[in-house]
C-alpha cells in the first residue's frame, strides 16, 4: 500500500471511529463515513468492502495496543511471575473497562464484530493465553507455581476471568467492586499454583 493510499485509509478510520463513538455503529452508514472523508461512497468502497471491514480495522489496530502492552508485562523478568500474572490481568481489567466506560457505543461494535467475525476474537484469545502460559513457564522455572501444563493451566486461567475482559459485556458493576473480585479470584489461581511447601508466599 503506498503513502497515499496508508494516508486515506487512516482518515477513513478515524471518520468512522468518531462516528461510531458519537452515533453507534448501527445508524452510521458508509455514505456518511465518505462524506466525512469528502470522497464519494463508491471511493470508500475501493478501501474497505463493507462498514463491518471498517469496524474490524478499528478493532484490530486498539488490540495492537493492547497486547503489546500485555506482552511487555508478560515479558518483564524483572518482576516475579506472581506480579506479573497480577499485573497482566489488571491491565486486562482497566484497560477495557476504560475503553467502554469512555464510549458505550464500542459494546456495539465488539458484539457485531464477535458475532460475524469470530476468528478476530479467537486470535485476541490465543494471543492473550500464550502470555499467561509463558508467565506460568517463568513461574515454574523460578518454583513459584505448580504449572507443569502451561497450556492448560493458560487456558483455564483465561476462562476463569472472562468475566473481567471487557467487563461491560457481561455486568454492570463498577470498577472498584470488579478489582475486588479479580483480587479473590486471583488469590485462589495463585493459591492454587503454588506448590504445597510454599502456601505462606505471599
Amino acid at each position: 500500500m503506498t503513502a497515499d493510499k496508508s494516508d486515506i485509509r487512516g482518515r477513513i478510520l478515524e471518520a468512522a471511529r468518531k462516528r461510531f463513538t458519537l452515533y453507534g455503529y448501527g445508524k452510521t452508514t458508509m455514505a456518511e463515513i465518505a462524506s466525512q472523508c469528502d470522497m464519494s461512497p463508491g471511493n470508500l468502497y475501493r478501501f474497505f468492502p463493507g462498514k463491518l471491514d471498517i469496524a474490524e480495522a478499528i478493532a484490530r489496530e486498539d488490540e495492537q495496543v493492547r497486547l503489546a502492552e500485555l506482552a511487555r508485562i508478560a515479558g518483564d523478568t524483572g518482576s516475579n511471575a506472581r506480579q506479573r500474572l497480577r499485573d497482566f490481568l489488571f491491565l486486562e481489567l482497566r484497560s477495557t473497562f476504560a475503553k467502554f466506560d469512555d464510549d458505550p457505543h464500542a459494546i456495539e461494535v465488539a458484539q457485531r464484530i464477535a458475532k460475524e467475525r469470530p476468528e478476530f476474537g479467537a486470535e485476541r484469545v490465543a494471543a492473550e493465553r500464550r502470555m499467561i502460559a509463558r508467565i506460568l513457564a517463568d513461574g515454574m522455572k523460578s518454583g513459584e507455581f505448580n504449572a507443569a501444563d502451561t497450556e492448560y493451566l493458560a487456558e483455564m486461567i483465561h476462562s476463569a476471568t472472562l468475566k473481567f475482559r471487557f467487563p461491560q459485556r457481561w455486568t454492570n458493576a463498577p470498577l472498584d467492586v470488579l478489582e475486588r473480585e479479580l483480587d479473590g479470584v486471583l488469590k485462589l489461581i495463585k493459591d492454587g499454583l503454588t506448590p504445597r511447601a510454599n502456601t505462606q508466599a505471599a
